[in-house]
């Protein structure tokens, strides 16, 4: 398959890390290709933003496409604008929660939304809803003549049977907690616009997106790196490359509909916490205690609909744990902002 990631045992920069998370794959570059006009990415500066962006230059160019990526936020770190307009992406510093500032941003013909709250959401369950379902509204509805893909997570399911493979598209949501139900919420907004405006639409359910500044396999390396003691009660969980995650977000434009199309982004494999743990253990010669034991549920996606479509993600979870190991062992950059992949009361 052409536009591989080219597979080495270390990542040594950030530079290298952000060129291989933007790499588009064919799917995406077809994508890019079909689609028409301008982009407009909400919520820019979060994790994914900065590189799902450029792959949406890099695959618009190597399909031949000219045309216009812009990047909203609120770019609180002064140093997020200069970075992405450094990569042809056009920026717009914007409190999408105040009314007038949504009303200015141009209309283009494609969005991808990504505003969203998570960490911090127990105590302040009031913005939670406000950021993840209040705003979901206010966006569908300024681009109900555009075509909309949105992010939304996992954490809508219930926990899952391990046995069953990991919750499906046609599942029936049951989000625990403030921050799972009004990512529902958020679902439930774009679903109604779409209805109502005949806006073309899909929905992203991720889980979870890694690469080496964070993630839940960063999260694990990291407790093993440190000697800390790992519960291993949720017991499972998915991971798949940021890069992948992306290429199937923009993918996803070639299979917009009203009511949205639901698209679960997940790995292909249903992986252990306790053996995660272990393969660190060798990779970094560290010991490692496990505490729990594992519950024969857990917070689980079935991604087989998104690799059908659009190829099988093209890094594997083991090459994820080699990249990390190294990364963590090697004092690399970190976001610090942890995934929570443990907790089960859905309290964030």
């Amino acid at each position: 398959m052409s536009n591989q990631p080219k597979i080495n045992d270390s990542i040594a920069s950030i530079e290298q890390l952000e060129d291989l998370l933007s790499q588009p794959t064919d799917a995406a570059i077809a994508a890019m290709k079909r689609i028409e006009g301008d982009i407009l990415f909400l919520g820019v500066a979060g994790k994914m933003g900065p590189t799902l962006a450029r792959m949406a230059i890099r695959a618009s160019q190597a399909a031949g496409v000219k045309r216009r990526v812009i990047g909203v936020a609120r770019f609180s770190n002064p140093e997020e604008q200069p970075k992405l307009n450094a990569h042809g992406i056009e920026t717009i510093k914007c409190d999408l929660l105040d009314q007038e500032q949504l009303d200015k941003l141009p209309d283009v013909p494609n969005v991808v939304y990504m505003p969203a709250m998570k960490f911090g959401s127990t105590g302040q369950e009031a913005m939670t809803w406000a950021m993840n379902t209040f705003l979901a509204g206010l966006c569908a509805r300024k681009y109900r003549k555009s075509k909309i893909v949105a992010f939304s997570t996992g954490n809508v399911y219930p926990l899952s049977r391990v046995a069953l493979g990991g919750a499906r598209e046609t599942d029936t949501p049951g989000p625990i907690g403030d921050y799972a139900m009004s990512c529902l919420g958020r679902e439930r907004m774009f679903d109604h616009f779409s209805r109502i405006n005949k806006t073309a639409t899909a929905i992203i359910r991720l889980n979870y997106a890694t690469e080496l500044r964070y993630g839940v396999l960063v999260d694990l390396a990291r407790q093993v790196w440190a000697g800390q003691t790992v519960d291993v009660t949720m017991g499972n969980l998915n991971a798949i490359w940021q890069g992948d995650a992306n290429a199937m977000t923009l993918a996803a434009f070639d299979h917009l509909s009203s009511p949205p199309f639901i698209l679960n982004v997940a790995g292909p494999e249903i992986l252990s916490i306790r053996r995660i743990c272990e393969r660190f253990s060798e990779l970094m010669n560290k010991p490692v205690n496990c505490t729990g034991t594992e519950a024969g549920d857990s917070l689980i996606s079935n991604g087989q609909l998104g690799h059908r479509l659009y190829g099988y993600p093209r890094v594997a979870a083991d090459q994820m744990m080699i990249w990390i190991a190294n990364w963590v062992m090697g004092g690399g950059a970190n976001l610090n902002k942890p995934t929570h992949f443990e907790t089960r009361d859905g309290k964030f």
